[in-house]
């Protein structure tokens, strides 16, 4: 049941993609920055708040002051909500993806030896045809459950308790959410990481096709498994081209 929830939250960011957009009609092509707010603003609008079922309790996201720096902090007990921005990008113009985190603690347990409690998803869309058959039949079986539509395919970078920095994160659910261990274990716990991926690169690796357009982005912390409470704080995520610009 474990595993099948951590799939199913990683279908929500995804699915979220389908939400419409907001009263101005347009998805954006930049992601709103935390760093351009200040400390207790609300947060930027166009970071939706999600939530995979309404019955549970959602995590908490404020925006707090860094060493002089805004950024986002989430807090999980038992919860796992997220936020979602919609986007509309061309991962071949922007192929690179930066973002910066700290997490201050992990809570493996028996039924989640593998514990994410950070996470940020980028989804694409795509041709639904080209899916196989197995991950049709669960998409329509995600649809008729939730009532949303996933996009093509989703890159989900977590935090992970045992896979090591750099491993995929096996998914028995989908093959279209892949799921890559860019920071592990305890060593770093504590201090602000910077990650840097070439998402065009990580596509055609996992996947061993081009990706289509970038459709949103996606953050969740979660601690769902664990009746203490864990923090992550995230700083500004960003696409860049090739050229760093």
């Amino acid at each position: 049941m474990r595993r099948l929830f951590v799939v199913l939250a990683a279908a929500a960011f995804a699915a979220g993609c389908a939400t419409k957009p907001g009263p101005g009609g347009e998805v954006p092509s930049r992601l709103a920055t935390f760093s351009t707010f200040k400390p207790g603003d609300p947060l930027p609008p166009e970071w939706r708040d999600w939530s995979l079922n309404r019955f549970k309790p959602k995590s908490r996201y404020e925006l707090v002051d860094d060493m002089g720096s805004t950024v986002l902090k989430g807090s999980a007990r038992s919860s796992a909500s997220g936020l979602l921005h919609l986007v509309d990008l061309d991962p071949r113009e922007w192929p690179i993806f930066s973002w910066r985190w700290k997490v201050m603690d992990l809570a493996p347990s028996e039924s989640s030896p593998d514990d994410s409690p950070a996470r940020i998803m980028v989804s694409f869309a795509g041709d639904y045809q080209k899916l196989p058959f197995g991950d049709r039949l669960f998409y329509e079986e995600f649809r008729i459950f939730t009532g949303q539509q996933l996009p093509y395919a989703g890159l989900m970078y977590v935090w992970g308790s045992r896979s090591p920095r750099g491993g995929i994160v096996h998914n028995g659910y989908t093959s279209r959410i892949k799921i890559i261990a860019v920071e592990s274990g305890r060593d770093e716990l504590g201090t602000w990481r910077e990650e840097t991926r070439n998402i065009e690169a990580d596509f055609l690796r996992l996947f061993g096709e081009e990706p289509g357009r970038i459709v949103s982005v996606g953050i969740m912390t979660e601690a769902d498994a664990s009746d203490r409470e864990l923090e992550a704080y995230y700083g500004d995520i960003e696409f860049r081209g090739a050229n760093g610009q």
